[in-house]
């Protein structure tokens, strides 16, 4: 979807969950921490573009952002557009369901992703050259 020197952001392929994107950073690094100040400030800003664009085009319950990395120790933060329809809220997305998939409902978040890419792409775009 968007991609530079230093971060790449994908549209992840979670099951019941279209609007599941994660901002990679190209160096390995685990930790936040590890990034130095202006870096940190670099992949923050790219959280915000996916965040803002997805609020956006998506109007969710809620964003959810997590930087886990438990089983790949690589610095990685997931940004999650959540629903109080989808079939985990409001528990997280790696939470057992609680109710069952709601089709209609995903059908139009998936149509409205297009929208969702082009804004990241352009933001981020405008964003990565003066880094």
């Amino acid at each position: 979807m968007f991609q530079c020197e230093k971060f790449r952001v994908i549209r992840a392929e979670e099951a019941g969950f279209p609007a599941f994107y994660r901002v990679v950073w190209s160096d390995h690094v685990a930790e936040f921490s590890d990034l130095g100040v202006e870096d940190r400030i670099l992949c923050m800003a790219a959280v915000s573009v996916v965040e803002l664009a997805l609020r956006e085009h998506l109007q969710p319950t809620k964003i959810n952002l997590a930087a886990l990395g438990n089983m790949v120790p690589h610095l990685h933060w997931h940004v999650i557009a959540r629903f109080e329809w989808d079939s985990h809220f409001p528990s997280p997305v790696w939470c057992p369901a609680q109710r069952p998939l709601h089709s209609a409902a995903l059908a139009v978040i998936q149509e409205r992703l297009g929208g969702v890419a082009l804004t990241i792409q352009r933001e981020l775009s405008a964003l990565t050259p003066a880094w």
